[in-house]
Formats: C-alpha cells, sequence, structure tokens
C-alpha cells in the first residue's frame, strides 16, 4: 500500500529520504527561466526520447581528444583504455543492464543499422514462411525495417506484414490477442518483431511469454529495446529471445544519435548463420592477418561491421558505470514508487482533465506514463506547449499523447508534484 500525499512537505521528503537521490547531482539538468527571470532548473521528464547528460562525460571524452593527439595512432594500443579494446570496456555493464552473458551483447552501430543486419541473419522467408509480425502502429524505424526486408526478398507486405491489432480498451495489446495471431498465421510467420516497451503508450512486454510462444510456433524473435533498455529489468538471456536491437540515447543517456547496441541469444554464438560481414567482426585472434575468408568472432561480436568510434562510446561508458552503481534492482524500485505517484496524482488530482492510456499494472509499463487530454488533441497539444514553456519538459506523440516520463536517476517525487500543480494552472487560466 502506499502512503501518496500531494503536498509539497510529503514529495520533499520523500526525495530526502530517498537512497539514489544523489545521483542527480550527475546530471546536468537543462535551466528554464522562472518567472521572475532567475535560472531554474526545468521538470525534465524526456528520458524516454533523450536522456540527461551525465557530468562526467566531457572528461571522459576530452581525455580520448587528449589521447589522439598525445598518440595518435598509439592510443589503439596505450592510454588507460586502449582505443583497439575499447567497446569491450563496455560489455559487462551492458550485460548487468540487459540480463546477458557478456558475450551475448555488442556496441554498434545505430538501431536502425542493427535491426536491418539481425534480420539478415533471422528473417530467412521461404514460400511456405514469408510473414514478419509486428504490432499495429509500430515505431517506423521497425515498420519500415520489416517491410523493406520482405520487398528485399520477394515478398508483398500486403500479405507477408502481420500487423497484431490492439484488443485493450486503450489501445493496448494482450498476450491473449498475440496468441490468437500466431494461433492463425504462426505456420507461415518466420519473424516476430515487437517491442519491449510500446513507444506511443508506454506498454511493456512479456519478452520470455511472447519467446516462448513464438518459439512454439517455428518462428524465430527479435525485439525492439529503444524504450526498454535502462528502464527495465530485462533477462534477455532467460528469455530465450533470438535477438534485440536497441538505441542508447533515451534512458541510457549515451546522447545524441548515441551509438545502439545489439544481443544474439548464446545459443547463436558459433552458428553458421547468413550475416553482413565486416572486417572487426572477424575473429578477434587473426583479424590483422587480412586474409580473405571471413571467420566470425564467436558470439555478438560477430556482427561487427567496422572498428567502433571512441568518441561515441565514451559518453555510453560513463553512463553504464552510473548504472553499475545504482543497479536496475534499486532503479526500478525507485522507478514504480515515482510512475505510481505521477499516476496517482492524475486520478486524484486532475481526473477531470487527464486520462493514462499507459496500462496500471506496474509490471505491464516502465517509467512512462501516456497521457491524454479529455477535451481532445487541441487542448492536448494546447497543454503541451503549455508545460514546455513553464520548465515542465515532456514529449508530444501524435495524435494525441503526452509522454511524461519519470526517470529515477534523475527525477523526484517533487517533479511528479510539480507537474500536477502545472497541469492545474493551465487548466484554471484557460477555462
Amino acid at each position: 500500500m502506499h502512503d501518496y500525499q500531494a503536498s509539497a512537505a510529503w514529495a520533499q521528503a520523500r526525495d530526502a529520504a530517498d537512497p539514489l537521490r544523489h545521483f542527480r547531482d550527475e546530471f546536468l539538468i537543462p535551466p528554464h527561466e522562472d518567472g521572475s527571470g532567475r535560472a531554474v532548473d526545468s521538470v525534465y521528464f524526456c528520458g524516454n526520447s533523450l536522456g540527461l547528460q551525465p557530468r562526467a562525460v566531457r572528461e571522459a571524452v576530452n581525455a580520448e581528444l587528449d589521447y589522439w593527439g598525445e598518440l595518435g595512432v598509439e592510443g589503439h594500443f596505450k592510454g588507460r583504455l586502449p582505443w583497439m579494446d575499447y567497446h569491450e570496456f563496455l560489455r559487462d555493464d551492458l550485460a548487468a543492464i540487459v540480463g546477458a552473458q557478456p558475450g551475448e551483447v555488442v556496441t554498434m552501430n545505430t538501431l536502425g543499422v542493427n535491426l536491418h543486419l539481425m534480420m539478415v541473419s533471422f528473417y530467412r522467408p521461404t514460400p511456405a514462411r514469408s510473414a514478419i509480425l509486428i504490432e499495429a502502429g509500430a515505431f517506423p524505424t521497425d515498420r519500415y525495417a520489416v517491410e523493406s526486408q520482405i520487398r528485399f526478398h520477394g515478398f508483398d507486405p500486403a500479405r507477408d506484414l502481420i500487423e497484431i491489432e490492439p484488443d485493450e480498451p486503450n489501445g493496448t495489446l494482450s498476450l491473449a490477442a498475440i496468441e490468437q495471431v500466431l494461433a492463425e498465421h504462426g505456420a507461415r510467420t518466420a519473424l516476430v518483431m515487437l517491442p519491449g516497451v510500446q513507444y506511443r503508450n508506454g506498454q511493456a512486454f512479456d519478452l520470455a511469454a511472447i519467446t516462448a510462444l513464438a518459439h512454439r510456433h517455428g518462428c524465430k524473435v527479435g525485439f525492439d529495446l529503444a524504450h526498454a533498455v535502462g528502464n527495465l529489468p530485462l533477462q534477455l538471456h532467460d528469455s530465450g529471445a533470438d535477438f534485440a536491437i536497441w538505441c542508447s540515447y533515451k534512458f541510457l543517456n549515451g546522447g545524441p544519435g548515441a551509438i545502439g547496441g545489439a544481443f544474439v541469444h548464446a545459443r547463436h554464438a558459433n552458428a553458421v548463420l547468413p550475416r553482413f560481414a565486416g572486417w572487426w567482426g572477424h575473429d578477434k585472434a587473426t583479424r590483422f592477418q587480412m586474409g580473405p575468408e571471413f571467420i566470425p568472432t564467436a558470439g555478438a561480436d560477430g556482427w561487427q561491421l567496422s572498428n567502433p568510434p571512441i568518441l561515441a562510446l565514451a559518453p555510453l561508458r560513463v553512463s553504464l558505470e552510473v548504472f553499475r552503481r545504482a543497479g536496475m534492482a534499486r532503479l526500478r524500485e525507485k522507478s514504480v514508487r515515482l510512475t505510481g505517484y505521477l499516476e496517482w496524482l492524475v486520478h486524484t488530482q486532475l481526473n477531470d482533465l487527464l486520462h493514462v492510456v499507459t496500462p496500471e499494472e506496474p509490471e505491464r509499463r516502465g517509467a512512462q506514463l501516456s497521457i491524454r487530454v479529455t477535451d481532445g488533441r487541441e487542448r492536448g497539444r494546447a497543454l503541451f506547449e503549455y508545460l514546455m514553456q513553464h520548465g515542465i519538459i515532456g514529449d508530444w506523440r501524435e495524435p494525441d499523447v503526452i509522454r511524461i516520463s519519470p526517470v529515477p536517476l534523475y527525477n523526484r517525487f517533487a517533479d511528479c508534484l510539480a507537474f500536477a500543480h502545472a497541469v492545474r494552472r493551465w487548466h484554471d487560466a484557460s477555462a
């Protein structure tokens, strides 16, 4: 049972007692000018779109610039973190966040590129089994990629792109609906490709249950974890998923357009799979022999194409170290309380104005609440713009959703209360 109260004293007391409160000081909070012309911290609820910059990032990037200036090419072999192996310095922390074995994860490319690389290996259509199953309203990256892969293999998306329609009142999707579609189409489905968290409504999916269901029908399974990684505790290895891909600029705080990542299950570590090969995916022990035959490195590293971009990896390495110190279990515990408090405020203080479309069950959501204004899209857009003008930073997703994400690394109970007060002020001013 919770003891939530809509008072500043209650929120401040909970923030003061928060064992993770000091992590907020490790991030740069964008400033906002208050009504008196004074610069104050904005209330930043947009970590689901772009995470904040860890303060230690500047020093980490500058260190690599210094090594470049002082060592030149020798920086690949010298310095505190030699560039030759730099991506490996992120591996253990990343594996811990996604619940994988270290050899199952790799930091490389961007989400869209990694999705295509994974589909080269795991979408192997035949005339009898050519379909890809996604959710209706999938993020454009996913939909464009899977449609283009279907066409590339000579099949027709009108037949072979199966989109599961939502079957729950707020546009969310039950496991029963997925099961029903697979019962009808599983025999002709080559790949099930679903999100860890649906970007628009914030619904979290049961990866293990979906994987088991799809595998029973003979389908390969991949997940887009863009809105799940660093948000929810994941158990990718135990889920049995064949692969997963993600970006790192949202909850992982890797910076705008940050380098992405991929997971390939250990059972595929040494499998002979079709892939688009690149030099850096070649067996590390013989890579520099420059032989003509491609011999992939075992595990996820074997899907690499090129040597890692050091200046892009440094910010993510810093953020992953923050996650290691905070711990996903503690972050999730705080996230459940923060998001629960925000939802409670909407239900008890703003029920006449706002409607939450994200599932109420904590196990079916992460930090994100997707909210609609009850009076429709135009009023919703007006509220969003008011919030932005007054330093409450969320984001807008068409047609009518405001996404508000209290991130446990740097958001507070007081931030949630500030959101509620701002919505009420907007309503009173515009009534």
